[in-house]
């Protein structure tokens, strides 16, 4: 579906597979759980800028919109096997509030949810009562960073605050840098950055990368995650023009969108995004994660995601130090569902509030 002039063609219908990633199909299988706040792969330093490592980057629409059209026949998830695989979606979560209408005792609220976010009796009944399990991690404005800090400690869990001027971005570009620096210096142990739009709509690649380089290096040892606002780019050679420069600069994740733009995460753009990610895997030898964002709310398709985030990366992006899903509601669901396992029966959405 892409290709790059340095890299082997890749069919654009069905998933290439590289020796780090070279793992049986997806399955019934439910994923083991592990804990959530690791980082357990050496980061991506990023390479020096080379327009060649994008300059040749096509996309395959057709081609690819087959692929995305295929994915919901080509795996069935079912009873037992689908409680695990929604288990292990929790243990992803990026569990959010960004509201203007926020306050201290939500973020409070929401990191309860995050230590304990299935009702006991439920993890009790999947025979899972006695296992670790909790989201990947909370975010939220730098506002509330500290008393996220402190209502985890213990916990395991970190704190990623979304910074950068967000969701715009469209503020001067010293003050991003110190957004980014004082949320580190409150305990951020992750930072959502988001990207200027600008550089990739004008084709000012090089300031793009410059910008992330700045970001990467504000971040210190804090991992980044670059927010593409992938529904404002125009065209999906943008999008992974865009994911490769990040990666290129040293990103640790690269992520779809703010959650405010009119289009967010679609299995269509993660497709793009993911070869991107093998791409640079290949080249680099270095793991990059990924996160949807925005709109992703039912347990139903984050089972897509996982599976294609399994059939196209492999099993180890299955794991929350190489991918997240940035989300408020899709927990409610996924307890929803789980109760529906357990019981039969469907409880109403808003006896599962997060915040």
């Amino acid at each position: 579906m892409t290709t790059t002039s340095k890299s082997p063609r890749v069919a654009p219908a069905a998933p290439a597979r590289t020796a780090a990633a070279a793992v049986a199909p997806a399955s019934a299988a439910a994923p083991a759980i592990v804990p959530a706040s690791t980082h357990g792969h050496a980061r991506n330093p990023g390479v020096p800028f080379d327009s060649s490592w994008f300059d040749d980057i096509r996309v395959n629409l057709s081609a690819a919109e087959r692929r995305i059209a295929t994915l919901p026949g080509r795996r069935s998830v079912k009873k037992d096997a689908q409680a695990g695989w929604l288990l292990k979606a929790i243990s992803c979560i990026d569990l959010t509030t960004l509201s203007g209408d926020d306050t201290t005792e939500r973020v409070k609220r929401l990191c309860a949810k995050a230590i304990t976010p299935v009702r006991q009796d439920l993890l009790d009944a999947l025979g899972f009562g006695e296992r670790q399990l909790h989201t990947g991690a909370i975010c939220v404005y730098h506002r509330y960073v500290a008393t996220a800090v402190e209502a985890l400690h213990g916990s395991g869990i970190p704190v990623a605050a979304v910074s950068t001027g967000f969701p715009a971005g469209l503020i001067p570009h010293d003050l991003k840098l110190k957004e980014i620096e004082a949320s580190v210096r409150d305990g951020a142990a992750e930072i959502d950055i988001v990207i200027t739009r600008e550089h990739v709509l004008t084709g000012n690649w090089k300031a793009l990368y410059a910008e992330m380089q700045d970001f990467r290096a504000a971040c210190g040892d804090a991992h980044v995650k670059a927010i593409l606002a992938t529904g404002e780019l125009k065209t999906m050679r943008n999008v992974a023009k865009a994911s490769m420069i990040c990666m290129m600069a040293g990103a640790d994740f690269i992520k779809t969108s703010t959650g405010k733009e009119s289009t967010n995460a679609t299995p269509l753009v993660t497709l793009i995004m993911l070869r991107m990610i093998r791409d640079y895997e290949q080249r680099t030898g270095f793991k990059v994660g990924y996160k949807p964002a925005g709109g992703v709310s039912a347990a139903k398709d984050i089972l897509n995601y996982q599976i294609l985030m399994k059939e196209e990366l492999g099993r180890e992006w299955l794991e929350p130090d190489l991918f997240r899903i940035g989300a408020s509601s899709l927990l409610a669901d996924i307890e929803r569902q789980l109760e529906h396992h357990v019981t039969g029966r469907y409880s109403a959405f808003h006896r599962h509030a997060i915040g």
